[in-house]
């Protein structure tokens, strides 16, 4: 498909909702209704010496920049694919003599890039980077003290640009940057590592149960010329299958929040109330907050959560610290207390689980992090829609501890499953996926062996993990 085909999907009026987009033919599960390029993106301040600024990967020995000694890339073809976007950032980074902070430096980009463009830089884009929406004017007390703090200092940033702009103007595309950023991740999927604007998808609608999801395409960076490298670019996807004449949507929130959580966090960021139907019949929050099937008392069901959510708070700030030891210790207490009293849908005993097994895996105690990642994936099943990247990320991470524990069975059947799930999320070409079909091939060899001679395996995996 090319990158930014908008067959399959139609702007309309969404009603209260504004605008929106819909299908415009049946779609199949894991289907990409649309690529999009990004219009502009930056990486966080915190990685900017970490990950490649031309292709968002996370990468070790990267190349400064000579001139501005700020941006970093994979090598010289990924800055020459680059140049076009870094050029005028370059100048103004060099006459300032330090970078802004990220969103100072989106908001540039943005500009720069509407100067040359104009609002639109391609035939399939639908509506111009200005004409997003902005809620400059709902912004919070704080909120808008630092949009001005930002627009201050862009201004002493933009100087070294040939046109300049009304602080009105520069507010607005901060607003729109607020409202409508994408968080981009490393080329693993796995962590974070920047912001980007991607005009089409900003059109797409919340909704807590999508029947979409968005990916990170890194696309290819490997070829030696630069003028072959693919943009980096969303993906959308089906979740299932989509009639002809469906809203798209997607989910600007985890899902494992209760309704009214997930409806502030809604409301603060995005200034809208989510009336969808999981959020307006309250669906499965009665799940998030049961009580084990021995039917505690209600009494002691909010004893053991007030525990849980102080816990929760000590554990993360001992996380923070670094101090592991002191990690499982509070989340060994907390399990306790939560035995027989909260459900394993229960949220707080899923974060404490999911906290647990990734502390045990880090300090290689797969056998008990195994266990902790199977009750974990057993709660998400049932919160989780079957086709959400989350749940496929989960069961990954889990099948990963089965297969280090020696569990080669559990280790094998999780992997396929978190496969089949991250098929329909990333698709094939992800590097997410390629990682996982490694997996399951390489599991799929060691179930056999462990089928034909378990003590030849054992003696294979035991002198494997000593090196």
């Amino acid at each position: 498909m090319t990158v930014g085909n908008m067959e399959r999907a139609e702007l309309f009026d969404a009603g209260s909702k504004g605008r929106g987009l819909r299908a415009t033919k049946e779609l199949n599960t894991g289907e990409v209704i649309f690529s999009e390029p990004s219009f502009a993106a930056v990486v966080f301040d915190s990685l900017a010496t970490q990950v490649c600024h031309s292709c968002f990967r996370h990468q070790a020995n990267l190349h400064r920049c000579a001139q501005c000694k700020f941006a970093h890339y994979c090598d010289r073809t990924c800055q020459t694919a680059c140049w076009n976007e870094h050029k005028q950032e370059c100048g103004a980074i060099k006459k300032l003599g330090s970078a802004p902070s990220e969103n100072i430096r989106l908001a540039a980009r943005v500009l720069w890039r509407m100067h040359k463009d104009t609002g639109i830089a391609s035939d399939s884009q639908l509506i111009s980077v200005d004409q997003l929406q902005e809620h400059v004017a709902d912004l919070a007390a704080e909120d808008f003290k630092q949009l001005r703090a930002d627009v201050h200092k862009f201004l002493q940033y933009w100087s070294y640009g040939t046109r300049q702009h009304s602080v009105d103007y520069i507010s607005h595309i901060f607003g729109i940057i607020k409202c409508n950023g994408f968080t981009l991740s490393d080329q693993r999927g796995l962590q974070a590592v920047g912001v980007g604007l991607f005009p089409n998808l900003c059109l797409v609608n919340h909704d807590c149960w999508p029947n979409c999801t968005v990916i990170l395409n890194h696309g290819n960076q490997s070829a030696v010329s630069s003028a072959l490298h693919s943009q980096r670019r969303i993906e959308l996807r089906a979740l299932g299958k989509i009639p002809e004449g469906e809203e798209l949507t997607v989910s600007y929130v985890d899902f494992l929040n209760l309704s009214a959580d997930r409806q502030k966090k809604l409301k603060e960021r995005f200034h809208f109330d989510c009336t969808c139907e999981h959020c307006s019949k309250h669906i499965e929050d009665d799940l998030m907050t049961a009580g084990a099937d021995s039917k505690p008392s209600a009494d002691k069901v909010k004893e053991v959560t007030v525990f849980s959510k102080e816990s929760l708070e000590k554990i993360e700030k001992s996380r923070v610290e670094g101090d592991y030891n002191e990690v499982l210790k509070l989340c060994y207490e907390c399990l306790q207390k939560q035995e027989n009293v909260l459900a394993d849908t229960n949220l707080h005993k899923l974060r404490v689980l999911s906290i647990a097994s990734e502390v045990l895996s880090y300090q290689r105690s797969f056998a008990k992090a195994a266990d902790y990642a199977h009750r974990m994936v057993e709660g998400y099943r049932k919160l989780y829609h079957p086709n959400n990247a989350q749940l496929g990320m989960a069961i990954m991470r889990a099948g990963v501890t089965h297969w280090h524990a020696g569990q080669i069975e559990e280790g094998h059947s999780l992997i396929c499953q978190a496969y089949r799930i991250l098929m329909v999320t990333h698709g094939s070409n992800h590097a997410i996926t390629k990682d996982l079909e490694g997996m399951r091939t390489q599991t799929e060899l060691e179930l056999k062996m462990f089928k034909q001679n378990k003590a030849a395996y054992q003696t294979m995996r035991d002198a494997a993990l000593k090196h």
